[in-house]
Order: structure tokens, then sequence, then C-alpha cells
């Protein structure tokens, strides 16, 4: 029988270049989601250099296996979740043993780590922002759509402003995915850009989706926090204001599999 999860969206603080300090708020979130019963803990976007500390991202870039990555496996494996490391900026020419979108260069980079710390699934960020943002620049675009099983969930993946892209999603959705996750650095102004993509995502393809988005303030944006879990249906089970917080949801895979038959919309696609 299928077992529902509880799914903890920290949205932590993050501070412009300020990786260590960044890594203890994002181990101390995992900790305490777990102690609230938390399955699956998952991180904002660059959580531990600041996704507009672009000046920083060549000196900071780190591999899969650096060391931000590694403790985040640590905390996963010592606390018994599974944990998104929302994403790291990671240089593409120190990684070993896992393919690559290129030899050399930066990358956006989601790791999910199953309850043990084991890797089980990368993902590289494919839509790369261009509007009055360096990441289009600085960055490798990713080339694969990435899932992992998790308890009865088929988890997808993406990042912030591949919400823009619905596409992407339909490739998750043909792929198995019921939940799908994405860690964000969503600014102010646009609050009802990230609402309503983000439900609309939701709607389409009726699944869950949870939005992880940072806290905090850098030199040019804030952070608009407003992490939110939607149910198959586009309804928000839980959210919260732009504060450093902890959203949990309970999620119950079988919902997934209700909706869609009770409103087979994804049945009915004619591509």
């Amino acid at each position: 029988m299928p077992v529902s999860a509880t799914i903890a969206l920290a949205q932590i603080d993050v501070e412009a270049g300020a990786v260590e300090a960044n890594r203890r708020r994002a181990t101390d979130a995992i900790a305490r989601a777990a102690d609230r019963g938390a399955d699956l803990v998952a991180l904002p976007e660059i959580f531990n250099v600041g996704f507009f500390a672009f000046d920083l991202y060549h000196r900071l870039a780190e591999s899969l296996g650096g060391e931000t990555l590694s403790r985040i496996a640590d905390a996963a494996a010592e606390h018994d979740v599974a944990v998104l490391a929302g994403s790291i900026v990671e240089d593409l020419a120190a990684t070993t043993g896992v393919e690559t979108p290129a030899e050399e260069g930066l990358a956006n980079t989601s790791v999910f780590f199953d309850r043990d710390g084991e890797r089980r699934a990368v993902y590289r960020k494919r839509h790369l922002f261009g509007y009055d943002s360096a990441e289009a620049d600085l960055l490798v675009p990713g080339e694969r759509t990435a899932t992992a099983e998790f308890e009865d969930f088929t988890v997808g993946m993406t990042t912030c402003y591949d919400l823009r892209f619905p596409e992407q999603y339909r490739e998750l959705v043909d792929a198995g995915a019921t939940l799908v996750l994405v860690p964000s650095a969503w600014p102010y102004p646009r609050v009802e850009h990230w609402q309503t993509l983000s439900r609309a995502r939701a709607i389409e393809n009726q699944c869950y989706v949870a939005t992880i988005n940072g806290s905090g303030e850098f030199d040019d944006a804030t952070l608009l926090g407003r992490s939110t879990a939607y149910d198959p249906w586009g309804t928000p089970l839980s959210s919260c204001d732009d504060e450093p917080t902890i959203v949990t949801a309970e999620l119950d895979p079988d919902r997934v599999a209700s909706v869609r038959e009770e409103f087979p919309a994804l049945r009915d696609r004619r591509v």
C-alpha cells in the first residue's frame, strides 16, 4: 500500500558569499525538519553562495564531491531523511565520475540524496535566466531530465526559471513524475508570476509541485520567499511569507492517481 510522505521546504536565509554560514543554516534546517517528522527536505537554489552573488561564482564553485554536498549527504544519513540539495554552483571540470554537459565551466546543479546519504540523481538547470541577470553568461545549461525514486513517489527536479517552460514539466510527467521539486531564488516584485506559474504546473500536470525559495537580501534583489506545496489540483497545501522558516506538508501518492483518474486530461493530449 502506498505510503504518504512528509515534505519539508527549508526556506533558509541565504547570505551572499557566506558559504560556511549558509551550509550551517542548511544542515540545521535538515535537523529541525527531521525532528518534525520530515521524510524529505528540500533546499533553495544556490543556497551556499547565493544566486545573485554572480561575481563570486568562479571562486566559490565546487565539484559534486565538494564540501557543501558532502555535508548535506552526511546530514541526510545522520537524520534518516532524503534531501534535495537545492543547487550549488558546480565546477564541471572538477567533477569526476558523473557525466557533465561540458568538460569545463560552471553549472547550476541540484543533487537528490536518499536517506542513506547516497546520491540518486543530479539535475543541472536547463533554462538560464538572461533578463537583467548574469546567469546565462556565466553558466553552462543542463541537457537532461532528472528523476529519482523515493518511497512511493517519482520525484522530478527543475529549478526556478524552468517554471516558465511547461514543456519541461510534460517531459517529467512522461518520465513518471508524481512530485516535482523546484528550488529557486525568485525575487520581488514577481510574486504573481511565482505563485501562478507554480500552481499552473501542478494543475496541468496533475502532480504535486513543491517550490522552495530562499529568504534574504542581495545588493540588487530581495528574495520573496513564499515556498509552497501544491497538490495535483493546484491547491496550496502549505505556504509562508518571506521570512526564514520550514514549510511542511503531507503528500499522498494515491492522490496523484485518483486526480488523474477523476479528471483524465493527460490522456486527452493530442500532440
